[in-house]
């Protein structure tokens, strides 16, 4: 199963992005979406699964969960925005990916058996940072998290 993650869209989906995540089996949105269009693009490639972030105010992403959990492929899938606002320990619930955005900085760190998977942004380009997005795959060999910078 391949799983593919992104976060700080802010109302701008790219082809790039799209094209990255088009072989996915379910995608995850981790917030600051910034417009439904953003939604209803990534549903024509796979379910989807997304949160709202501090950003998204107004229209159907003010209407998301703060947080949300998915098991996809046996192993459980935790949204959350900023890391500031967890508001569970993920390893005695049994989470195996911790899904984050807000700070636009991609990074995938393992902490107690538990992936933290930033995608970093796949919007407007910030802070000099790469744009990005997250895939997660899930088989006979486990778990793998890899980043992939867009050319944009």
């Amino acid at each position: 199963m391949l799983i593919g993650i992104i976060s700080d869209t802010h109302g701008l989906i790219r082809p790039e992005a799209l094209a990255a995540l088009s072989k996915c089996d379910h995608l995850l949105h981790a917030g600051d979406i910034g417009g439904a269009a953003v939604l209803d693009a990534l549903r024509e490639i796979a379910p989807l699964t997304a949160i709202r972030g501090n950003a998204d105010i107004a229209g159907e992403c003010a209407d998301l969960p703060d947080t949300d959990m998915i098991r996809l492929g046996g192993a459980l899938f935790y949204l959350v925005h900023s890391l500031e606002w967890l508001d569970l320990d993920p390893v005695a619930a049994e989470v195996a990916v911790v899904v984050s955005g807000h700070s636009h900085k991609d990074s995938i760190e393992n902490r107690k058996g538990v992936v933290y998977l930033n995608p970093g942004s796949a919007g407007p380009r910030r802070f000099h940072l790469p744009v990005s997005v997250g895939l997660v795959t899930l088989d006979e060999k486990g778990l793998r998290a890899q980043i992939v910078e867009l050319k944009v």
